[in-house]
């Protein structure tokens, strides 16, 4: 289910606001300014209406700032010493967020202690902060609403767990790999386990099965983040090194991680080729769910994974017909005897437009077969 924004327009370049006033643009409420040089658009912005406007780090001349205040606008210093862009116009990739070789040092972890620190640590407030994480992934979800436009995006979800080397750990991989080669976009939540490995087989999709498994072949001799974060991350970029598809064949497939740095300790995978890491948590998971308009496949996992069967299937029990997204829950003696997820699914299913799009399945290819059909035009619920 697509999310709406209302009259909420993103400026990032004096070019786009001078081609939005010169389209006849006056009345800029709800729109947010981001780092623009104003100083010689006084009298351009004295025409317009202004109250409800944000202008974030912009630069004015004398006085203006006062005046666009005065008119109803919220008018905001720029934030420094803040290891992210608050106004990046980009979803990540993996070399941006490991930009040395400790993760320690790295972008991502860098943003991961100054996300845990305490405001005596960083000399800035907790207003001053929260209102920094806030832009940023505001900014991230404008980037990824972007990134996903003309594109079918299926999620796998499953546990952070799946060690590489283990069955779970390549099933994943090689579901990825199959969706991707059926022309879907693959998302995940971005971390270890289960969804490094389908990141990592939708991203060498283009490339045949023997080249998956000699990638999980390489990493299996690194088999988790622990007790070393850096040789798991440099083990993977030692796979893309060896193993990517290479830009004359047409590069990677696209395909999508959505991490956060709430759960810092557990590192993103470098798979994904844009990665839309959020600080909180809350949105992530929304917007991760929101994202799959072509299902989500549910592999076994614990509490994270069924936090997210329940909330997607809160959000196909309130949708009407045309907005269902397929479940798929694989697993069947893990979803009704281990975790049994699968009956309270089922019963609340039950005489809701959601009932004959919820499957329970017992491979990676009985999932895939769902999620193909039902891109297709629809399969009977499995069960």
């Amino acid at each position: 289910m697509r999310h709406t924004r209302g009259r909420v327009v993103d400026i990032t370049s004096l070019a786009d606001l001078d081609r939005r006033l010169e389209d006849g643009a006056w009345y800029l409420t709800g729109w947010r300014v981001h780092s623009v040089d104003l100083r010689e658009r006084g009298e351009a912005l004295r025409s317009c209406r202004l109250a409800g406007a944000t202008f974030l780090g912009c630069r004015f001349a004398d006085g203006d700032a006062e005046r666009v205040e005065e008119a109803g606008a919220l008018v905001l210093p720029a934030i420094v010493d803040v290891p992210v862009e608050t106004a990046r116009h980009d979803l990540y990739v993996a070399r941006e967020l490991f930009d040395t070789l400790r993760w320690s040092d790295s972008l991502d972890g860098r943003a991961y202690a100054w996300s845990k620190a305490t405001p005596g640590d960083t000399g800035r407030s907790t207003g001053e902060t929260s209102l920094a994480q806030a832009l940023h992934d505001h900014a991230i979800d404008t980037a990824l609403d972007h990134w996903r436009a003309d594109r079918r995006i299926v999620g796998v979800m499953g546990g952070h767990a799946a060690a590489r080397g283990t069955p779970l750990f390549a099933d994943a991989a090689r579901l990825g790999h199959r969706l991707g080669a059926a022309g879907l976009t693959v998302a995940t939540g971005g971390g270890p386990g289960a969804m490094e490995a389908a990141n990592l087989g939708a991203r060498l999709s283009p490339r045949g099965e023997d080249v998956l498994d000699r990638a999980l072949e390489m990493l299996a001799t690194v088999p988790s983040y622990r007790p070393s974060v850096d040789a798991w991350i440099l083990s993977a970029f030692d796979v893309l090194a060896s193993l990517d598809t290479p830009a004359e064949d047409g590069g990677p497939a696209a395909n999508l991680a959505i991490p956060t740095w709430h759960y810092g300790h557990e590192p993103p995978n470098v798979f994904g080729t844009a990665i839309a890491k959020y600080f909180r948590n809350a949105t992530r998971e929304a917007i991760l769910l929101e994202v799959c308009d072509a299902g989500i496949v549910f592999l076994p996992g614990a509490g994270g994974t069924v936090q997210e069967v329940f909330q997607d299937a809160c959000e196909n029990y309130y949708a009407d017909e045309a907005s269902v997204a397929p479940m798929v829950l694989v697993g069947r003696e893990h979803w009704t005897v281990d975790l049994p997820a699968w009956p309270l699914l089922q019963a609340l299913a039950a005489g809701r437009a959601m009932e004959q799009h919820v499957h329970l399945v017992d491979t990676v290819e009985e999932a895939l077969e769902v999620v193909q059909s039902a891109s297709a035009g629809g399969l009977p619920a499995l069960g």
